[in-house]
């Protein structure tokens, strides 16, 4: 929705890994796995697929980068290819663990998703307080904190506030 609305290429890392083991690609194979742990899939593969998909000529002004960076490492990785200002503003939905968790194990039952379980879904947890929370202080300047309880129209339109520099 926010993609649509900025009219820029909604960039999901998660979907395009996903595709890739659909698909059946060699960084799909490896890849497969690793999401069913619920581990990250390596940076090197994970930026490697980014910066080809930045490279198109529909995110020349501009993109929605969703699932990356995700640890420090991939936002500097970025920052390299792309250069310092590859993220102008980063949103931080504020939702509680809890409430992430029934999200996922309801996004599990309605889409088959079988790498969204109770288990796979608390370690996703734990890799995001160690690797990506950090991200928050790499770029403190860039963030806007926005509500993430509720509908998704809801979320939406304070996103949508956020970025506009009305409220949170």
């Amino acid at each position: 929705m926010l993609a649509g609305a900025l009219g820029v290429p909604h960039i999901s890392t998660g979907e395009m890994l996903r595709d890739a083991v659909v698909a059946g690609t060699d960084l799909g194979k490896q890849a497969e796995t690793i999401m069913a742990a619920g581990d990250l899939v390596p940076d090197a593969l994970v930026v490697a697929i980014v910066e080809e998909r930045l490279a198109r000529d529909d995110a020349i002004c501009g993109y929605l980068l969703d699932g990356f960076p995700r640890n420090v490492a991939q936002a500097k990785a970025l920052a390299a290819a792309v250069g310092d200002d590859a993220v102008e503003v980063t949103v931080l939905l504020q939702v509680d663990e809890d409430e992430l968790v029934d999200r996922l194990l309801k996004r599990a039952a309605e889409l088959g998703r079988s790498d969204d379980n109770v288990d796979t879904i608390r370690r996703r947890l734990d890799v995001y307080r160690v690797e990506t929370q950090p991200l928050v202080d790499y770029y403190a300047d860039t963030v806007v904190e926005v509500d993430g309880h509720g509908g998704i129209e809801d979320v939406f339109a304070r996103v949508a506030l956020a970025l506009a520099g009305g409220e949170r």
